[in-house]
């Protein structure tokens, strides 16, 4: 869910919604489209859109309310991705329309259960306050330095820095306010909490679980367990005397000295509260610190006025849910509300995301793996009453959902974040140099599942020689090419064939054995590799499979030709229209629209050519029984000079 403060930049398109539209679109092949909803919408609220809110007031003359603005971001951002092909079952947003709405209610719902059954509390906690501003501090109002043992970063917020580490707000490093500029106090607040430090034992065993399926990407399993350990802090060595002037003050806790090679040593208590109590007296001792990953309380509330409103509970009101919590429930609002729109009731939902016979799958960046990796399971369990709070969900609860995490996509070598130094193109952007299915071809051959890499669109090198110089080629055009150059190669040469020869019809027959043979190793290797969400390698074997399908053509009507044998002729040319509809069935998750236009031009019903619930042993099981007779089916006329895969316009200069 992108923030509703910014449009689309390269990373969201290429990152995640491209990935998941390929994904999306395979199931509902696969499946039937009836079986598979497609959800995500624009996170509407949260301090990221008071700040940008604020700055476009401030620096662009904007005149809106805050509603306004998130509007038109999310308009933007819905116009992007519709460019892109991304073919969701709906994008609203969490604040916006019937899915706002809808939203409300189930976050109502979802607090009340947790409250009864006891997972949630009232802490009262220290929050920046900015006395020149006259106002309390959230999230992104906040900038300073991680204080997590390891972290690097120099943009963290008030309880979380750029890379998904989560801190208590009192321990983070030189923190400045963004309204002013000044160093903010720290004043008391109170606010609702989940329990999650109580579901350690139950997130170990769902991390263990995760960890024995090899379908899920180590970086999910990484990204679960690093939190799952008791809490520490580590202090440097040269403070070791300091340490122990006030160790005996401290709650009970183990002294683990520094490893060989590193700067500090380390101390480790029971619980969240002891390591808390500790840090109070590090603090007025002078000892400073830094502290290691832990489950800590989840915050559940704030007090922004623009955010989705909490229920009033145990007299407790006024407050407004942290983005982050309904932001991880904000899916299953979405998706109720897309049922609403087929004509199905609001509890429908529960079929699709309470049933063992379904499974949700959510695409995610690596930076999001702590909430939705550890804080969402959490939160799920804790929906179920006593005995049933288990780290495995029986059938009619929430089920845990199947992460499919990616890692950074980089801009040449740098994070592509849209608030960092570095500004990446934006999706929009990109249009100007390629076309839609050059560049998700490219990103899905990309590898994101493996590790971060870089995307290096030569138009944005920021070496002027490079970027001019025709001999250098554009690695982002690599994938493109098996679109432009092979498969557009094979689609034309079958239609133009028939027109040439066949009087404008398909021959139909049956296929060599061996054709058959090839198609359906690469359908079932391609559904394998789909299971497991490896699209970098649906793209390897795109390559190979289309490849092979071009030469078969090439090789066997070259034969044909040469031997001036009609009979050749014949079959060579319904087995590469054959080997086309395999083609374009494999490729359609990718390249969508020229794939959709090969079918049109089959003259065959679009749901049937992108079916799996076909034997796939000839296009004759395609066609009605009067062509079969005839063996022949007649083609939608192509046009000289026509591709199904087109070049942008500028790669012709």
């Amino acid at each position: 869910m992108p923030y509703g403060n910014k449009k689309l930049h390269f990373g969201h398109v290429a990152g995640v919604f491209v990935p998941a539209d390929a994904y999306a679109r395979f199931l509902r092949d696969r499946l039937g489209a009836e079986n598979v909803l497609f959800v995500s919408g624009t996170d509407c609220f949260g301090s990221p859109i008071q700040e940008g809110y604020r700055k476009a007031c401030e620096n662009e003359g904007f005149e809106g309310t805050i509603r306004d603005y998130v509007q038109r971001n999310h308009d933007a951002q819905k116009a992007t991705l519709d460019a892109y092909d991304v073919s969701l079952s709906i994008y609203e947003g969490s604040g916006i329309g019937r899915a706002g709405e809808v939203h409300q209610q189930v976050t109502d719902a979802v607090l009340h259960r947790l409250h009864d059954n006891g997972h949630l509390n009232t802490l009262e906690t220290l929050q920046f306050y900015d006395a020149e501003a006259g106002a309390f501090l959230n999230g992104r109002q906040v900038l300073g330095h991680c204080p997590v043992q390891g972290c690097k970063s120099e943009k963290a917020y008030a309880d979380e820095c750029d890379l998904g580490h989560q801190f208590n707000p009192e321990d983070l490093i030189a923190p400045v306010s963004t309204l002013t500029g000044q160093v903010p106090e720290m004043r008391p607040v109170r606010n609702w909490y989940f329990d999650l430090p109580n579901f350690r034992t139950q997130l170990k065993e769902h991390a263990a679980r995760l960890e024995a399926d090899e379908d899920v990407r180590p970086v999910v399993v990484k990204g679960a367990k690093e939190f799952l350990v008791p809490p520490v802090m580590y202090i440097k060595n040269e403070l070791e005397d300091d340490y122990r002037a006030v160790a005996d003050k401290l709650p009970a806790h183990a002294f683990h000295e520094a490893e060989k090679g590193k700067q500090s040593f380390e101390i480790e208590f029971e619980s969240i509260e002891d390591r808390d109590a500790a840090r109070d007296v590090l603090f007025a001792a002078g000892v400073r610190f830094r502290t290691g990953k832990a489950l800590v309380p989840f915050r559940i509330s704030g007090n922004v006025e623009w955010g989705v409103k909490v229920p009033e509970m145990d007299g407790v009101d006024g407050l407004t849910a942290w983005c982050w919590p309904e932001s991880l429930w904000a899916p299953i609002s979405f998706s109720a509300t897309a049922l609403e729109e087929r004509g199905e009731s609001l509890e429908a939902v529960r079929d699709w995301w309470c049933s063992s016979d379904a499974c949700v799958y959510q695409f995610i960046g690596q930076d999001n793996l702590y909430f939705y990796g550890v804080a969402q399971p959490a939160l799920w369990m804790g929906l179920e009453e006593g005995d049933a709070m288990q780290a495995e969900p029986a059938e009619g609860q929430l089920q845990q959902t199947r992460l499919i995490a990616n890692h950074h996509i980089l801009f040449g070598k740098t994070k592509a974040s849209s608030s960092g130094a570095v500004k990446p193109p934006s999706a929009d952007d990109l249009l100007d140099h390629y076309t839609v299915e050059q560049l998700r071809a490219h990103w899905l051959g990309l590898g994101l599942d493996q590790k971060s890499v870089g995307f290096k669109p030569k138009p944005f090198d920021p070496d002027e020689q490079k970027r001019t110089d025709p001999r250098v080629a554009d690695p982002v055009l690599k994938e493109g090419a098996l679109l432009t150059n092979v498969l557009n190669r094979l689609a034309r040469s079958c239609f133009y064939e028939a027109q040439k020869s066949f009087e404008g019809f398909m021959p139909l027959g049956a296929p060599a054995a061996a054709v058959v043979e090839r198609a359906h190793e690469a359908m079932a290797e391609y559904e394998r590799i789909m299971h497991r969400a490896e699209l970098h390698s649906i793209m390897t074997l795109l390559d190979e499979f289309v490849r092979w399908s071009q030469k078969w053509w090439a090789d066997g009507i070259k034969a044909a030709d040469t031997a001036d044998d009609a009979d050749a002729r014949r079959q060579v040319l319904l087995e590469s229209f054959y080997l086309l509809r395999v083609c374009a069935l494999l490729m359609h998750p990718v390249a969508p629209a020229g794939c959709e236009k090969i079918a049109h031009h089959l003259n065959l019903p679009v749901q049937r050519v992108f079916s799996w619930n076909e034997a796939f042993e000839s296009m004759d099981e395609l066609c009605v029984e009067d062509e079969r007779a005839a063996g022949r089916h007649a083609v939608v006329e192509l046009p000289a000079r026509t591709d199904f895969f087109e070049k942008h316009p500028s790669q012709f200069k």
